[in-house]
């Protein structure tokens, strides 16, 4: 909480969340780019759904975005954000030659140079953040639960089926 500014206890109301001291207005959520980096994006929403909601009711909370993939041919280079990504820019780099063109795909954030990772993730002219959203309270409530249950295989199907969709801060 402190790190945020954010404190417990207003004139009100002794157990609601204070944001008089807010230190920033973006909370960003930098996790790898993979499944295992959504999972723990998951668990980190869950903290803050469960104890900090009003930072994600009044639009707070972003998730970063870093590539899954460079693409590289020659001087030529590209992210991409996904498969389908990663086979255009293949396509449009081999062109009509057979040319090998290289793909590294990235395991973690970690294994981006600090440029890059500048250049993809953090540089606010180029970075796509997601802004977190509650459409639904009690449904949000639900997948939480879901999600942080014992019952591993319904948490891994909605995480690889909703890991992508997100409102877009480009």
């Amino acid at each position: 909480y402190t790190a945020l500014g954010v404190t417990v206890g207003t004139e009100e109301d002794e157990r609601a969340l204070n944001l008089a001291k807010l230190r920033y207005h973006k909370v960003v959520i930098m996790c790898d780019a993979d499944v295992d980096g959504s999972h723990i994006e998951t668990l980190i929403l869950t903290f803050f759904f469960r104890h900090m909601k009003e930072l994600i009711e009044k639009g707070y909370v972003y998730i970063a975005t870093p590539p899954l993939y460079l693409v590289k041919r020659g001087s030529k280079q590209g992210y991409a954000w996904d498969d389908d990504q990663r086979d255009r820019l293949i396509a449009e780099y081999r062109g009509k030659s057979d040319a090998a063109v290289g793909v590294q795909r990235y395991k973690g954030l970690g294994e981006m140079n600090a440029e890059q990772l500048w250049d993809t993730t953090m540089n606010p002219e180029n970075r796509t953040l997601r802004q977190v959203t509650i459409e639904n309270a009690a449904e949000s409530d639900n997948i939480f639960s879901m999600l942080m249950g014992d019952d591993v295989p319904p948490r891994r199907e909605f995480i690889e089926a909703n890991a992508k969709y997100a409102n877009i801060d480009a």
